[in-house]
């Protein structure tokens, strides 16, 4: 294949100064040749750097990459214009010799989760070096079992080094929370609002649920969980389980985002027509009584409000318990279908014996001639007739 590079590229090139890197900088670098001992990268610019082969081997001492691939690396030192680059300080390593190196530089450390101690865990750098890791620097999630951590080869940061090695504190969070942050960088350029996405549950609480959506923590509110009306988010939703939801608010730059359960649901209201209408008498559930009114669910997802006024019956009450039960059944009248705003207004159905509300039983004495006067008992009659006698 021919070189399709200009005479202009090729000067360019020859004129290129080699590239000055920084004590811990990362790069990402090509590998353009091996050797028994050492991997040769190219690293643009006409810069060349070198890494130890063992680095790039599995426990097994086979070789995880070949000549093209692109790596990412540290740089630690030149000498005689050679480079030294590391993808990590690993415990086959001389570890002592790059600890205060890697604490500068941010430069990652490979060891293994030796055993659990008082605090946190002891972390083996190499046969003669260990450090502590605090539970919470193990971690961005809470710690529920230390067993799962021990004897793993990890990466991490020294964060502290002091009395000449004896004093190493370790932390793998600074690790985690920077690939958490690039899959969240990464998701967030896919995000849109109106599309549906997948997450877990990750808490649930009384006012809606966290939903983990890919590294980005997304609230579910209750109001958004159902058509209908969401007694206990806690039965409805568990933590650990699997949803679908659409998104129907975004705010990247503070990493936010609101998403909907109920639309992905079929919406109740859309064959409204067919099922109710105006002046229709219905049977209802009593789903929440307030100082206003009563709300009955007619059907799932289906509320409508029966005014404090309805329940009244003239008399003054102060609160719909005082006069209806919640989860019991009702018969109601549909007086008004704003399906625009999705509300219903109803009335309570009464029996026709019952005294309509706001109005009294209607005096009829005057329509009675005056009573007549009592006639007394018998001993009143005998003495009115012996008065007579005498």
């Amino acid at each position: 294949m021919e070189d399709t590079k200009s005479f202009a590229d090729l000067f360019n090139e020859s004129y290129q100064t080699p590239r000055h890197f920084s004590v811990g900088e990362k790069v990402k670098a090509t590998i353009v040749k091996i050797s028994p001992e050492w991997i040769f990268l190219d690293l643009g610019a006409k810069s060349e750097g070198y890494i130890d082969k063992q680095e790039l081997t599995d426990e097994d001492g086979n070789l995880t990459v070949k000549e093209g691939d692109e790596i990412t690396a540290y740089f630690l030192s030149s000498r005689h214009s050679e480079k030294l680059f590391t993808t990590k300080l690993t415990a086959s390593k001389a570890a002592d010799d790059y600890l205060i190196n890697a604490l500068e530089n941010r430069i990652p450390l490979e060891a293994t989760v030796e055993k659990e101690i008082k605090g946190g865990f002891s972390i083996k750098i190499s046969s003669s070096i260990s450090g502590f890791c605090p539970y919470s620097q193990m971690d961005i999630k809470r710690i529920d079992a230390a067993a799962d951590y021990l004897g793993r080869k990890m990466e991490f940061l020294v964060i502290e080094y002091g009395e000449r090695g004896r004093n190493i504190i370790l932390s793998r969070r600074p690790l985690l929370e920077k690939i958490e942050q690039e899959k969240v960088n990464a998701l967030k350029s896919t995000l849109k609002v109106g599309m549906t996405v997948k997450g877990v549950i990750a808490s649930v609480r009384d006012f809606g649920a966290f939903v983990d959506i890919g590294g980005l923590q997304a609230l579910l509110p209750v109001s958004e969980m159902s058509w209908g009306r969401v007694a206990d988010p806690k039965e409805m939703f568990k933590t650990g389980a699997a949803i679908e939801a659409v998104i129907i608010n975004l705010d990247l730059e503070n990493n936010r985002a609101t998403l909907s359960f109920k639309d992905t649901l079929a919406d109740p209201w859309n064959d409204m027509a067919a099922r109710f209408s105006e002046g229709g008498i219905y049977n209802g559930r009593v789903s929440k009584l307030t100082d206003f009114g009563a709300f009955i669910t007619l059907a799932s997802g289906i509320d409508g409000l029966l005014h404090i006024s309805k329940l009244s019956r003239g008399k003054k009450i102060k609160h719909a318990s005082d006069v209806l039960k919640a989860d019991t059944e009702i018969e109601v009248k549909i007086e008004k279908i704003d399906r625009e705003n999705k509300r219903l207004s109803l009335d309570l159905v009464r029996d026709e014996k019952e005294t309509p509300a706001g109005e009294e039983t209607e005096d009829i004495g005057k329509y009675l001639g005056k009573a007549p006067k009592k006639m007394g008992t018998l001993g009143d009659l005998l003495k009115k007739a012996g008065k007579k006698k005498g």
